[in-house]
């Protein structure tokens, strides 16, 4: 399914559902970002998704790796909490979503890179090289969070 993300988009189309999700930054021995770029944008993301009913937001974000990268990984802490409602994300479907999005930070315990239906490619990227790919402004805010480094949580 296809989709289009707006911010601060005086044209985005007004929401119709409203989705919790859970991503993570997962690193590896390296210091390196795992990232995927979708199928259907083209652009980079960290792995992540929409919470289901059985899930808790930590095991949404385990889930959702393991199902977008083939890897089994640890939470081990919290990057911060994205809740702009200028993000509007437009799916072919007709879903018109404003995402809650809790971003953790993670570190791989098993498994093999393993490419899903939604993405195109996988990568681990240095910090230095993140601002050479393509992202939506939501996923640099929290790549930007997470690299600051940080005492506190985002929250927004």
């Amino acid at each position: 399914m296809a989709r289009t993300e707006y911010y601060d988009d005086p044209d985005a189309p007004e929401p119709n559902s409203l989705v919790v999700a859970a991503s993570a930054v997962v690193t590896d021995e390296e210091g390196r970002i795992l990232l995927q770029r979708h199928r259907d944008s083209g652009l980079w993301a960290l792995p992540g998704g929409g919470m289901e009913m059985s899930d808790s937001l930590p095991g949404a974000a385990v889930r959702e790796v393991k199902e977008e990268t083939g890897l089994d990984v640890e939470i081990t802490g919290l990057v911060g909490t994205y809740t702009d409602p200028r993000n509007v994300i437009v799916y072919s479907g007709g879903e018109v979503r404003r995402q809650f999005n809790v971003c953790f930070t993670a570190r791989v315990v098993s498994g093999r890179l393993a490419i899903s239906d939604g993405s195109a490619e996988l990568r681990c990227v240095l910090e230095r090289d993140l601002d050479a790919l393509s992202t939506h402004h939501t996923q640099r805010l929290r790549l930007r969070y997470y690299q600051e480094n940080r005492a506190h949580p985002y929250l927004g």
